[in-house]
């Protein structure tokens, strides 16, 4: 009797993260090529509102609670170090502060999709 063989998922050797990172909207540019240049292929941005309001600064018009949230999708591997860049530049530039924070994925469907995200376009010719 032949037993059903399922083959294996093509495993990846580098997991990708979604990055979550929340700034000032006038910084966000600044902080997409960042992101840009620690090989993400891939980010959207979607403007936000902060919550945190001082009522005097609120007053005499001071407050820009205008923010920017841009999701990249990176390599694993490379997320600690992009964490770090992030975090010192957060507390080095003027108005350039922010948070970021990444979730794993699990899965993401089609060789090459998976190739463009993790920044290996490169390994094969003829690809993408």
């Amino acid at each position: 009797m032949a037993k059903n063989h399922t083959p294996d998922p093509v495993s990846s050797p580098d997991g990708l993260k979604l990055l979550v990172t929340v700034v000032n909207r006038v910084k966000s540019e600044y902080y997409a090529d960042l992101i840009q240049s620690h090989g993400a292929n891939l980010q959207c941005f979607v403007s936000a509102k902060g919550t945190d309001k001082s009522q005097v600064l609120d007053i005499i018009g001071l407050v820009d609670d205008r923010k920017s949230a841009i999701f990249s999708i990176i390599r694993a591997d490379k997320a600690p170090e992009l964490l770090e860049v992030l975090s010192q530049r957060f507390k080095s530039i003027k108005n350039g502060n922010g948070i970021a924070f990444t979730i794993p994925m699990s899965s993401v469907i089609g060789v090459q999709v998976y190739r463009f995200l993790a920044d290996k376009r490169d390994t094969e010719k003829g690809l993408l």
